[in-house]
This record gives structure tokens, sequence and C-alpha cells, in this order.
């Protein structure tokens, strides 16, 4: 019973973050604007991803188990890049992704940095959140904003606290994940509230 929920939550965790920031993508795409959408609530959700995928792959945890994030920052970068270029700045996104690239092989240098930069990969993800929630309060509009991105990033939250208890069982990465689950409710919940009625036109 236990390895059967273990293989639900790991593989339909996969298949949700297959596809996660695609209706996001989809919406901006189809608006032709990135308007509702925070950047640096972007930028630090990417550094958040950057940093933990390096904390598991650093101590060798089962690969299932960290498997979508790789994913997951490929389809961010593509959400970067479309909302620089919606807000035609797109050669300022070079430098931003030259700091990701170079973090990578930062973090592995020494055990302390990657052990510190987990610690603070929870506020990081947090702070990410926040800037979003933050950003819908102030224009209440949300925009290109895709709620069911929000949501099913709830969802793969609520495995992955499943898969942790039955795997590596770190604290670190349990408490994140709880964090994370309750904040991306929360923006879900923001997103739906300040979604405008689509006016057609006569």
């Amino acid at each position: 019973m236990e390895d059967a929920l273990l293989w639900f939550c790991n593989w339909s965790t996969l298949g949700v973050c297959a596809g996660l920031k695609l209706p996001q993508i989809y919406a901006q795409l189809a608006a032709r604007s990135a308007r509702g959408i925070s950047l640096p609530s972007l930028l630090l959700e990417l550094a958040g991803f950057l940093v933990f995928l390096r904390y598991q792959c650093y101590y060798g945890n089962p690969l299932l188990t960290y498997l979508e994030y790789p994913i997951l920052i490929a389809q961010d970068v593509a959400l970067l890049l479309c909302v620089f270029h919606f807000n035609g700045n797109m050669k300022q996104a070079a430098p931003y992704i030259a700091v990701f690239v170079s973090s990578w092989f930062i973090l592995s240098l020494q055990k302390w940095i990657i052990d510190l930069a987990m610690n603070l990969c929870t506020f990081i993800s947090a702070a990410s959140k926040f800037a979003q929630l933050q950003y819908l309060w102030k224009v209440q509009d949300s925009g290109a904003v895709s709620a069911l991105t929000w949501g099913l990033a709830a969802y793969t939250c609520a495995t992955r606290i499943i898969t942790t208890l039955m795997t590596t069982n770190d604290f670190t990465i349990l408490i994140r994940f709880v964090i994370m689950l309750a904040l991306n409710i929360w923006v879900t919940a923001t997103v739906l509230r300040y979604r405008k009625p689509v006016i057609k036109a006569e």
C-alpha cells in the first residue's frame, strides 16, 4: 500500500510538473502581455528551484523525489523570457541567466555553502510567493496570471510532503513543502479573487 502511494505521488507530481507552467505561458502568449506577473517573484522562485535541485543532487537523494525540478526550471526560464519579451527588455535577461548558471557551480564548492543556501531556500521561495501576492494586492488585477498553474503547484507540494515523509524524512525539505503548500493556496485564492470578467466585443 505504501509503495503504491509513493509510486502515485512521485509519478503524478512528475506528470503535473511536466506542464505546470504551460497554462501560465499560454495565458501570457494569448494576452500578449505580462500584466499581473511579478518579475521579482519569478526570479526568486527560479533561485529557490535552483538551490533545491542542487541540494538534492549534492546529497544524492532518490532521483524520483526531485526529478520535476529540471522540468520546472526549464519552464520558469521560458516564462522569464516571455516576461522580458512582453515588457520590451529582452536584453536584461542575459545577466540574470548568467548569474543562475554560475551559481549552480558555486553552490557545490563547499558543504557549508549548499547547506546555508538550502536553509535560505525556504525564505527565498516564500519571498517569491509574497512578491506575487504583494503585486496582486497592489494592482488588484490578476491579468495574465494563471490560477491553474498556482493550483497545480499546491498539489505538487502536497504530494512532495508525502514522498518526503516516506523516503528521506529530511526536516528542512519537509518544512519547505509545508510552507510552500500554504502560500501556493493563498496565491491561487488571490488570483481568483482579482480575476476580471472577460468583456466580449459586440
